[in-house]
Formats: C-alpha cells, structure tokens, sequence
C-alpha cells in the first residue's frame, strides 16, 4: 500500500557492518524438532506504562533495582513489614495464555503499547544433562528475560527466533522465569511506528526449554545447489566442536555421508544428488527425514531438494519456468478477535484457501518473518514462499543501528530458513523511497542476502513512476535498485488509490525492463463482506473489488515479462490506521475472504483465473 506522502530527510548512507557482526548465535536451527519442555500457557503478566521494570524506580541499575521488585513474593514480604511498599505483585497479577498477543487477553490492552511483564515457574527435569536453552520462536518488540531473578539476555525484533543458555541460571526444582517485553516502535526501530498493519506486542510464537548435549549442531544447511548437487554445511558449539566425526543420514535415499570437522566445528560437503532423490514442487511436495549426527547430537529436520534460479524473464523451478500464483497475507488467524497465534490447523486453514480454494502455487508472507510454522505448512501443501524483513516504509537509512537490526533480522530469518524448500524469494523491503542513503541501506541487505544463501532469488517490493500527463496509466519503473535485483516486483493500485476508470486499466502501459522476470506484489481494491452495489458499483462493495479484479488481470496479460502475482490480500486484517466508520472500524477490507473467513465475489474471479492459468501451464 502506499507509503505517506512526505518526503524523507536528507540522510548520509549508514556505515555497512561486516557480515560477521551480526549477532545470531544461538542458532539452534530447527529446535522445534528437539526435544524440550513447552512453556505455553497461563503465564500472570502486569503493564508497565513507564518502563519502571527496565530504568529502576530511582535509577539504580535495572538487573539489580526494579526487578528484585519483579521476582520476590510480594504479599509476604508486605506482611511481615507494614512500611514495606511493592508496586508490582506478578503472582497474584492477571493471567494470559501464552504464545498470544496481549491486545487479545483483555479489552483495556486493546490498544495498549509499550512494556508488559510475564511471569511463570516451572519445574525443571531431574534428569538433565549437557546444555539447557530457553527458545523463543518470537516476542514482539523488544525483549528482556529473567531466569530466578538473574538476568538472561536481550533482544531486538518482533518476528524471528531467539534463544539463551540457560544452564548455569537453572535450579533444581522450581524455577521463574520473567520476560519483559516492550512493544513501541521508534523512528529507528525495524519497522518505523507508523505501519499499515497491527503492532500485536507480547510474546506471540512458542516458548521452549531445549535440552542438548555439551556439543551440538547449531546449524545445519542441506539442499540442492543450482548445478544438482547436494550440499551440506553445519556448525558444532561445544567444547568437543573441533575435528568431530560427523554423520548425515537420508534414509529413504539410502544416503549416509561422513566427515569431520574443521577446528572452528564447520563441516561442508557435496555429493551428486542420488538418482532417487524426487525434487519438490507444489505439484508433489515430497519432504525427506534428515538427520545429523556428531557424538551424542542427533539433529533432525524435514527437507525438501529443489533448485530455484532466473533465467532471462524467467522464473525456473526445478529447471523448468514457472508462473507464481499467489497471494499476499498477513500472519493472523482467521477470527473476529486474532491475538496472532498460529498453530499448525490456523497455518493450514489459511493456506489451504491459497493451494486448494484459489488454485495457487505461491504465498507472500508479508511484511515481515512468519512463524515456522507457517513455513513449514507450506513445504507440506507445496507453496512457493516470499519470505520478507520488516524494512517498510520510510525507516532511518542514515542511522547505524537501524542498519545494524536490520541485519540481524535479516540473518536470523534465513539462518531459520534456508532449509525450506518453499521458500523461492527472499525480499528485503517494501514500499521504500528512493534516496542514496535507502539505496545504499538495501544494497547492505542484497549484499547478505547472497552471502548467507546463493540458492534463492532476492527481490523487493518497489514503487514506480507514473506519468501524469499520459491519456492512459503510464507507470515507469524508475527504482536504481531494480539492477541489483533477481526478481522486479511492483506493488500497483490503479484504480483504487487513483482516478483511473476501471475500464481504462487493461490498457495500462508498463515501461520496465525486459530481461528480469516482473512480479506484481500487491494489487487490490477494498469491499466489506456483504456490503452490494451492483448498480453503482460503489467502492468498498464486493462487486467494484471484483471488477477491479476482472480489469486488473486483464492488465496482467499484457505484460510480456510478468512471471507472477501476489494480490493485496487473503484475508481482511487489523489496521488502527484504517477507521472509516462505515467499511473499516479498524480492519484493512482489501482481503479475499473476511476476518472470520468468508469469501467475497472478488474470491472466485482470481480461482477461475488461476485455475486457466494453471490448465495451461499443464500444473
């Protein structure tokens, strides 16, 4: 959607971080698969409007000032001193279920944004051996964590995993742990404060106490590499990380592949791919029980091989070209009062609107990291993923640790990643202006990008320039950074953010380039479900959206490079920013189906397009 109408400041480059900066380790890529207790559920939680937790009440250091207040048994202490004031009681404060956004918990947390404590014990298995990590697979913004009142670690970014040690800090017996997060933006957080979708604060993806030995895998990279071979890369952190014997095992291919490690615990192997291996694809979407082995570890994930490359305008799936047919979305249930919580049935239900209900092949998780959850769904039902950071809008080019976020997100999402054979494109901004200092902040990005996984495609979602003057939509793609992508996107809203007629809009005229494949990554026209205007075809009815469907994608068959689509949206979701009171209240209308998951008319326009395009395609 467009961006504001204001100029960005003028801004110097940020300086560009050595990739090695970025902070990402503990990795432990693919914990969901280990072992571990689930820390899901009711957990007391308390606002803190001013951040008394994190400055301390007099300005003593917080580790030591505030939340000793946090941690200690409130009621007893007051009991046994009648001068003794708390203004915090978290055991006997209200109750939430975790994972799950605040807003949802209780109506006086609806809109509230800033700082909230949680806080829960639990008990801590007796058997226990090696090494013990508390996972979170996401707290949005940022975080604090506290384990018995020492503090743990913090972090920065709303939707990418996270872990601590926790061996030293862990007891015997009972345990609290307490978990400050605070949900404001910035003018140089990632994203900025004002956005086009809802700040769920809180702890939103699943808590996990992750038990490993004393060295273990980290990180393990297995796939298809752009010739046909397969690859391997992993990463041991322990004491016995050095020269480790270590094993990869695909058994249904028969493969068992040995090696060692070097002295800094890396290992990277290739072997040609065995004639059995079946390649993904949303057609047959075949996964393969992988495992690696080094001493006592045993580390596992479910993978998919294919290969993903451009070719000219092409995209290639598996060497052959491929139209995506697709859709945007937003990482929020289907419901009347999401808290974005997504389970793998809500993962499904959504998805499975995109592979079965539209005919699709592709998904656009938008604007930022989904759940792995998410992400493994779609390896399972076979969609092809555009995967996204939060760099949106008008965020602070110029400052260095805007940058420096940035990054980190980037990493810990393809880190978490890289082994999803759904995932096709990663995008590293929507909707940013154009000045040196932008192009410079993303070119860092594109950098990354193809440092940290040379199998996939790099794109964003760029604007473009439209020619006032011209009798029919002109838009020109004027963005420098188009040559430093794979893939052009475009978001387009003729029609509905401009004056055009809807009968004008399959005459428009694209001046793009002509050797990269084109993808149109937002389209779309707002219709409250239910609301008609078939006579007067009124904005926000079903039957404009769908008429603006109709043009829209009369449009697209006009452009000989576009390779792709991810019309704006699947489902109408939360946006404070959106109020009026007779179509919004609070919700973005432009989805396919509502909030509660009814489908509008617009719905079965793109399923009958996408159904000849695929009868055509022959997928």
């Amino acid at each position: 959607m467009p961006a504001p109408a204001q100029s960005p400041p003028a801004q110097s480059p940020p300086v560009a971080l050595p990739l090695a900066t970025v902070q990402t380790e503990p990795l432990l890529v693919s914990a969901d698969l280990r072992d571990g207790i689930d820390l899901s559920g009711d957990w007391h939680y308390s606002i803190d409007p001013y951040r008394s937790g994190i400055a301390g009440f007099h300005g003593e250091a917080p580790d030591r000032g505030q939340q000793r207040y946090l941690d200690i048994d409130v009621r007893q202490a007051m009991a046994a001193d009648n001068r003794t004031l708390y203004e915090f009681d978290m055991a006997h404060s209200p109750v939430a279920r975790l994972p799950g956004a605040w807003l949802a918990a209780t109506p006086e947390l609806r809109h509230y944004q800033g700082l909230v404590w949680y806080q829960r014990t639990f008990t801590a298995p007796a058997d226990r051996k090696g090494r013990v990590f508390l996972r979170f697979g996401a707290a949005n913004y940022a975080t604090v964590v506290y384990l018995n009142g020492q503090p743990l670690g913090r972090h920065e970014g709303g939707f990418t995993p996270f872990a601590f040690e926790a061996t030293r800090l862990l007891r015997d017996g009972e345990n609290q742990i307490t978990i400050g997060v605070d949900s404001a933006a910035t003018p140089t957080t990632v994203p900025p404060p004002v956005t086009d979708w809802e700040n769920y604060g809180g702890v939103t993806r699943e808590i996990r106490l992750v038990q490993t030995p004393a060295t273990y895998v980290d990180t393990a990279w297995v796939r298809l590499t752009r010739d046909g071979k397969l690859a391997v890369d992993a990463h041991l952190d322990g004491p016995a990380a050095a020269n480790a014997p270590v094993r990869l095992t695909i058994a249904d291919l028969k493969l068992d592949l040995a090696g060692k490690t070097d002295a800094a615990g890396n290992w990277r192997a290739t072997m040609a791919a065995p004639r059995a291996l079946v390649r993904w694809s949303p057609e047959q979407p075949k996964l393969y029980d992988v495992t690696l082995s080094s001493g006592e570890d045993r580390w596992r994930d479910r993978i998919g091989f294919r290969t993903v490359e451009r070719r000219g305008a092409d995209i290639l799936l598996n060497g052959k070209p491929v139209f995506l047919r697709g859709i945007s979305m937003h990482e929020e249930e289907i419901g009347a009062n999401p808290a974005r919580i997504i389970t793998p049935a809500n993962a499904r239900a959504l998805l499975g609107e995109i592979k079965e209900g539209l005919h699709g092949n592709y998904v656009r998780l938008s604007h930022y990291p989904h759940s792995e959850v998410m992400t493994r769904a779609a390896d399972e039902l076979g969609l092809l993923v555009w995967s996204e950071v939060p760099v949106y809008w008008m965020v602070a080019w110029g400052n260095t640790q805007t940058l420096a976020t940035a990054r980190n997100m980037l990493a810990e999402n393809i880190l978490r990643d890289r082994n999803r054979a759904s995932i096709a494109i990663w995008s590293v901004a929507n909707e940013t202006p154009v000045s040196d200092a932008r192009n410079a902040f993303l070119r860092q990005l594109i950098a990354d990008v193809r440092a940290l996984d040379d199998t996939r495609l790099v794109s964003a979602a760029l604007l473009v320039e439209r020619d006032r003057a011209a009798k029919v939509p002109t838009m020109a793609m004027a963005d420098p950074l188009a040559a430093d992508l794979d893939v052009l996107a475009i978001n387009t809203y003729n029609g509905w953010y401009t004056g055009d007629r809807l009968a004008d809009l399959p005459g428009s005229v694209w001046q793009i380039p002509d050797d990269k494949p084109l993808i149109f990554s937002e389209f779309g026209a707002d219709a409250k479900a239910g609301f008609h205007s078939p006579e007067k075809m009124q904005k926000f009815s079903e039957e404009f959206q769908a008429e603006f469907y109709r043009k829209t994608l009369e449009m697209a068959d006009r452009v000989p490079t576009l390779r792709g689509m991810s019309p704006w949206i699947l489902k109408d979701f939360r946006s404070p920013r959106r109020q009026n009171p007779d179509f919004q209240i609070g919700w973005n209308r432009k989805g396919l189906i509502s909030e509660t998951g009814e489908r509008k008319q617009a719905f079965a326009v793109l399923a009958d397009y996408y159904a000849r395009k695929a009868a055509v395609a022959g997928r």
